[in-house]
Order: C-alpha cells, then sequence, then structure tokens
C-alpha cells in the first residue's frame, strides 16, 4: 500500500505486521488480505474505529498539523 484510504497522500508509514499510519490525516488503518481497517488516533493514544465515527451523523474531521 503506497497511499492513504482516507486522503490518498503519501505520507504513510509502518506501526507494526500488517499497520500503517498517516502523518497527512492522523488515522492508521490495517491491511489484510483485500480487507481495509480504519482508525482514529484519540488525543491519549487509543485508537476508534473509523467506521464507528462517520455512520449515520455528520462528522466534520480536521486535518491536524503539528
Amino acid at each position: 500500500m503506497t497511499t492513504c484510504p482516507v486522503c490518498g497522500q503519501r505520507g504513510i508509514g509502518k506501526v507494526g505486521a500488517d499497520q500503517y499510519y498517516c502523518c497527512d490525516c492522523c488515522i492508521e488503518f490495517s491491511v489484510r488480505n483485500q480487507d481495509i481497517k480504519i482508525f482514529n488516533v484519540e488525543v491519549d493514544g487509543t485508537l476508534t474505529l473509523y467506521n464507528d465515527l462517520v455512520q449515520g451523523s455528520t462528522v466534520n474531521l480536521e486535518v491536524q498539523k503539528g
């Protein structure tokens, strides 16, 4: 995987086995076979499933630049 599945940028790094982090939109994602799971990184470092945030509600996702 060479681009982020959320923002399409190439600023990704490998976190673990089949796990990646996007520096541009601050999400983590895992890739196994054809299945991609996307996680939002919370302020305390915990991960929440990205789809849970988006499903059924309007969410304003902002890119955080450090």
